[in-house]
């Protein structure tokens, strides 16, 4: 009897056609003897029509063609399942591939997808929400917001809005951090909460992280003027060690003094001022070169 493999296509995601990818997971398929079944997202109750789908199939692995919504979306459909996660990248964010050293050819990822070398992945939870790779309150969550707005996508739309976002820069705000039981305050820009080592763009914000350490990392963004953002964003510059703060924990508590801007694996949240955070014993497996 054939095992079973449930393939998970966002059509929207990243405006990239999803039929090409489809078909090569369906030809990798029958020659490793598998049976497919495709759910493509809708928007609409995805996270309980694909437990339904896992409940009938039973599928020792999943196979996801989207960025990290959804891989977030499968992630929290299946978090206390023993299922391996195969990602083939096909989305406006991408950041989770970029730090699982993900973005290779179709051909290369199918083979890492469907073979069973994988990573236990931690995950944060943020005031409820789950965080796989990078969060960040400040400049570059407000970035996220107007390229969301936009009409304009992909690198150019990416460009625009951060033209846009330099020319309306906010104050920096000031932070209060408890973590470690130790209380850190400070004036920032940013404040990054990490789980891996660099943004979708390869510009490398935790130079220490690692995705299952049971720890995450607090980055504080101090001294980003208009020019040293403009480099950041577009992932030219690494910073200055002198302009920020790195804080490694498992728990944390950060207080802003007025509402800010917050993104989460690059979808925007709105604005807060309290995030309490924490790492969630549920790891996910989530296969890798």
């Amino acid at each position: 009897m054939k095992k079973n493999i449930l393939l998970v296509a966002n059509p929207v995601s990243g405006a990239v056609d999803k039929s090409v990818f489809i078909d090569a997971v369906a030809t990798y398929a029958t020659k490793e003897n598998l049976n497919i079944i495709l759910y493509k997202t809708t928007g609409q109750d995805d996270v309980s029509k694909i437990r339904a789908l896992y409940k009938i199939n039973k599928p020792k692995r999943i196979i996801i063609i989207g960025g990290d919504g959804t891989i977030k979306m499968v992630a929290d459909a299946t978090e206390d399942k023993d299922v391996i996660l195969g990602i083939l990248p096909a989305g406006s964010s991408n950041g989770l591939a970029v730090n699982l050293d993900l973005m290779r050819t179709l051909e290369d990822n199918l083979d890492i997808a469907f073979h069973n070398r994988y990573i236990e992945m931690d995950t944060i939870v943020i005031n409820g929400e789950k965080c796989f790779h990078l969060s960040d309150l400040g400049l570059n969550a407000e970035l996220v917001k107007n390229y969301e707005k936009s009409k304009i996508h992909g690198k150019w739309g990416y460009f625009l809005q951060s033209i846009n976002t330099l020319l309306d820069i906010e104050v920096p705000f000031k932070v209060t951090i408890i973590a470690n039981n130790q209380i850190i305050e400070s004036e920032a820009r940013m404040v990054v909460v990490a789980n891996s080592k660099k943004y979708g763009t390869g510009i490398v914000i935790n130079p220490g992280g690692i995705m299952n350490d049971g720890m995450f990392e607090l980055v504080i963004l101090k001294n980003l003027d208009l020019y040293i953002f403009g480099e950041f964003i577009m992932g030219n510059t690494p910073l200055n060690p002198d302009d920020f703060e790195i804080i490694s924990t498992d728990e944390a508590i950060i207080k802003t003094n007025f509402p800010v801007n917050f993104q989460m694996d690059g979808e925007y949240f709105g604005f807060e001022s309290v995030l309490k955070i924490s790492i969630s014993p549920n790891k996910i497996k989530v296969a890798i070169p």
